[in-house]
């Protein structure tokens, strides 16, 4: 416990001190910082990463295919390099074999990814392909592996609220009014994406899960006896950005094998199921909100898996 302690007396100890050089060179009372495991633990995060890859990749593709990484949204690229330097070290035979590719939607990222490899030496085995992972039209045959760290909490997720009475699904719609508020709407006309996510899931999941119309109708009928009653249930999230993130997977990866890695829990959630966590800083200090409808110039929403 008390090593455990000291770790995170360290860690803030550098965030301080590495926030206090940005502040030398342009301050920034609004500035974020990702605190994320590939970050905080390298190389070792990406060194285990890449311990699982070659072991996977000799067992079972060795020596008949080349060893093909994709990873979506690499970052700074510190993963990539972490695991190409354990490869090159490790086994450099198997290092002649492998192929990185990182998919990134931003530009300014996808420059940070280019010197980073230059950098390390490793430009001869990395494609960076700068795009939306939902905008790729490549059809990839060859056997893969699929690197989404840190991903799925920050996919975007639709909001369903149900009626209590007839359990019809009602999906929220943001509007923004002449004096820039915003305001949440809405209605039974589901989107086509939303109306797939709650049929599918409605066809293929056996055991019970939480929901907003868990509780017994005898329950929500008396609540509607309360003071100035809702209508509507609590809201859901509900993730059909990563449905159709799996879509893409299925037809253009498909031969991949999916490495995943995210939050098991997040605390100080907005209400409802499966809600996020929304934050915000100002002068080094995160700002928790109670509301995901936010117009911070830099809001961080964090969903929780779905249990």
């Amino acid at each position: 416990m008390k090593d455990e302690i000291e770790f995170y007396q360290r860690l803030a100890e550098e965030y301080t001190q590495f926030e206090d050089r940005l502040d030398a060179e342009s301050p920034n009372p609004l500035r974020q910082l990702w605190h994320t495991p590939t970050e905080l633990f390298k190389p070792y995060y990406g060194e285990a990463i890449a311990r699982y890859l070659v072991t996977n990749y000799k067992l079972s593709l060795y020596p008949y295919q080349d060893l093909i990484i994709y990873e979506m949204g690499a970052g700074n690229g510190t993963m990539m390099s972490n695991v190409l330097d354990y490869i090159r070290e490790s086994d450099p035979e198997v290092y002649t074999r492998t192929r990185y590719k990182v998919i990134e939607i931003s530009e300014h990222l996808a420059q940070l990814q280019r010197k980073q490899a230059d950098a390390k030496g490793h430009a001869d085995r990395i494609e960076i392909v700068n795009k939306s992972v939902f905008d790729w039209d490549t059809y990839v045959p060859d056997p893969c592996f699929f690197l989404a760290l840190e991903v799925f909490d920050n996919f975007a997720h639709d909001m369903i609220r149900y009626d209590p009475e007839t359990e019809v699904p009602h999906q929220g719609i943001v509007l923004c009014d002449q004096d820039g508020d915003f305001h949440d709407f809405y209605t039974p006309q589901l989107d086509p994406i939303a109306e797939r996510f709650l049929r599918v899931r409605n066809h293929v999941v056996q055991s019970p899960y939480e929901h907003p119309l868990n509780t017994p109708k005898i329950v929500r009928r008396l609540k509607k006896l309360l003071p100035a009653p809702s209508n509507l249930t609590e809201p859901e999230y509900i993730p059909t950005k990563a449905m159709m993130f799996f879509d893409v997977l299925r037809e253009r990866f498909p031969a991949h094998r999916l490495v995943m890695s995210d939050f098991s829990n997040l605390p100080d959630t907005v209400g409802g199921v499966n809600s996020p966590v929304v934050q915000t800083r100002y002068e080094r200090e995160t700002i928790a909100v109670t509301t995901p409808f936010v117009s911070s110039p830099h809001p961080l929403l964090a969903y929780p898996p779905l249990k």
